[in-house]
């Protein structure tokens, strides 16, 4: 339940990201970024971003193989450390922690029962007295949370961010949550994707339209360079690992 969404979350998410092809023969505007391509504007955000030892992603995408819209809003470093709030097909919410080797999450009631659709109402009224609202924990290296452990790894998200060449044209100018930034149109058959870039300080990415036909998404980022706050929560923790290992 945990690790499906999530391992596939960071897949589409790096998909988004993967620009191929050059266009060399483009103009080189004025404005932002005066005298660079499209291209060239692009593989400067993908440096910048890469180099942040942290952001925040927040937004959703389309994944049918993670069972539909994953809604999220994560803060997540380098370290490994992450947290924030998740939601499958806006049925109910939970929220993760990973601080070093363990894993917090913490369900609402909605986001049991729709992950338990599948079960009787007995093991789903069950787990829903077990669980909901209340934190429990696990071991971060434990094979069943490896996929998720790997998402909250900035350097695992941005894993297809290394030696890209990108073919984007530059578009008009927006803003991002108050943030100035250049558009940019990136295109992969019939898929088209839109690029926000910060203008003013490292030209991070801001922003990620896809209009991909099977995966559409909006993912905004914020935060970069930030601490995370993991902290492991307090009060009373269910121990999985110990309890039902």
């Amino acid at each position: 339940m945990r690790r499906t969404a999530l391992a596939a979350l960071c897949v589409a998410a790096a998909a988004t990201f993967s620009l191929t092809g050059c266009l060399p023969g483009e103009d080189k505007a004025d404005g932002p970024f005066a005298g660079l391509t499209g291209g060239e504007i692009a593989d400067k955000a993908v440096k910048a971003t890469s180099g942040a030892d942290s952001l925040r992603m927040k937004g959703e995408i389309q994944d049918e193989s993670a069972g539909g819209k994953v809604r999220l809003d994560m803060a997540m470093n380098k370290k490994g450390d992450c947290a924030g709030t998740l939601s499958m097909n806006g049925e109910g919410e939970a929220e993760l922690i990973k601080a070093g080797d363990t894993l917090y999450m913490k369900y609402d009631e909605a986001f049991l029962r729709a992950q338990s659709k599948d079960s009787s109402k007995e093991e789903a009224d069950m787990v829903v007295d077990m669980l909901a609202g209340k934190w429990a924990k696990t071991s971060a290296t434990a094979e069943d949370s490896k996929d998720i452990a790997g998402f909250c790894d900035l350097d695992t998200v941005l894993a297809d961010f290394e030696d890209v060449n990108s073919d984007a044209t530059r578009g008009k100018t927006a803003e991002v949550d108050g943030a100035p930034a250049i558009l940019l149109d990136e295109k992969d058959g019939k898929d088209r994707y839109t690029l926000y870039v910060a203008t003013e300080g490292e030209p991070y990415l801001l922003r990620v339209v896809s209009k991909s036909g099977k995966e559409p998404g909006d993912l905004v980022f914020t935060d970069y360079d930030k601490p995370v706050p993991a902290q492991a929560p307090k009060g009373k923790v269910i121990d999985l690992d110990e309890d039902f290992g």
